[in-house]
């Protein structure tokens, strides 16, 4: 029973998020169309800020330095070193490098689209 309960939780949690997110960002928009806003401020375009490609590279930034993490603790828990301490280390490490990185990326991004 307690198998099937997890999935139903979490789906049921993940519906709810999602429901909340839209109704609410629906009734905020009504709200400022009504108090006289223009409707093109909802619509996003070349003009307006591309966060989605911020968040692809902070998140793929985020999955190399994991990836050279691992490998570089690979190779320290061949030369000697304990492998908790050599993976655990590296991935951290390395995965805040990744993410410092997709940081001046994005920030880089943001202000050439400035420009």
């Amino acid at each position: 029973m307690e198998e099937v309960l997890v999935p139903l939780i979490f789906f049921g949690s993940v519906f709810a998020i999602v429901y909340v997110f839209l109704t609410t960002r629906n009734k905020e928009r009504l709200a400022l169309i009504e108090k006289g806003a223009d409707a093109k401020l909802f619509k996003s375009g070349p003009g307006n800020s591309n966060v989605s490609g911020i968040i692809v590279i902070n998140i793929a930034s985020l999955a190399i330095g994991i990836g050279v993490g691992v490998l570089l603790g690979n190779l320290l828990d061949m030369a000697g070193l304990d492998e908790e301490i050599a993976m655990t280390s590296m991935i951290f490490i390395c995965g805040g490098i990744g993410l410092l990185a997709g940081f001046f990326a994005s920030r880089k991004l943001i202000n050439k689209k400035e420009e």
